[in-house]
């Protein structure tokens, strides 16, 4: 399945759910959302981070084909849910103590004095540091995100003859970043908790796409020319779920 299944959400415009059904999987019974794509050529199948498994129906599609669909790439889907299973889930509360990933480690959030954390080498002000750190801590993320990775952004299109006419920094559930023809580049603040490997194989990812819109194969060859050791970083991706 490789690349098929990576989990880098097409670009089809406005999906629509048309039915919310179980597949099972062992002794488990999963959630299975079957969504019809308008531009969508193909089916496609994924696992998303909070256990959902997702069928794309092209526009022409049936839903008895996305069924079988299913079934014909079951044991796939199951080798995805184990190991999903057998990931450590970040907290949902953060406070004092809780582990979380940053710059690609994992990083204790402590007490840095009165009504301070630290994370890392980064230290914040905090209303109440008893409490649930995760709004307070979110929002700095983000905005270190939005301070760095424009600019790291620019300067890898700079090194590799792209031009980007803009680039924001979004509050994604279910990407990491998306590209426009026009050059418009939109990446996700998580990107600051992955390593710096990872981030910049977010972003000539989507750089790519400003020369094929698309992930054919032609595209994934230029992905390989800018970043040859991509795979190693949609493991880290894959096994680290950061997305929710």
């Amino acid at each position: 399945m490789g690349r098929m299944w990576f989990k880098f959400f097409d670009r089809f415009g406005a999906a629509e759910s048309v039915s919310h059904e179980t597949v099972q999987l062992g002794s488990h019974s999963v959630p299975l959302v079957l969504v019809r794509h308008p531009r969508a050529r193909r089916y496609l199948m994924r696992l998303g981070p909070d256990g959902k498994a997702r069928v794309t129906i092209p526009r022409r599609g049936t839903l008895a084909a996305a069924r079988e669909f299913v079934e014909r790439h079951r044991r796939w889907l199951e080798r995805e849910f184990q190991l999903w299973q057998a990931q450590p889930r970040q907290p949902a509360r953060w406070q004092i103590g809780s582990v979380i990933w940053f710059r690609g480690a994992a990083a204790i959030i402590e007490s840095a004095g009165p009504a301070q954390i630290r994370l890392g080498n980064a230290t914040w002000k905090v209303a109440d540091p008893a409490g649930d750190l995760r709004p307070t801590l979110e929002r700095h993320l983000r905005q270190l995100a939005t301070r760095e990775l424009p600019a790291r952004a620019q300067e890898l299109a700079r090194s590799h003859g792209f031009v980007v006419k803009s680039i924001t920094v979004r509050n994604q559930r279910t990407r990491w970043g998306s590209c426009s023809r026009r050059g418009a580049l939109s990446l996700n603040w998580r990107l600051i908790q992955a390593p710096e490997y990872v981030r910049d194989y977010i972003i000539l990812h989507e750089l790519a796409h400003l020369r094929q819109m698309n992930h054919s194969r032609r595209f994934w060859a230029e992905v390989e020319r800018l970043c040859p050791e991509y795979r190693t970083a949609e493991r880290w991706l894959k096994e680290h779920r950061l997305l929710h």
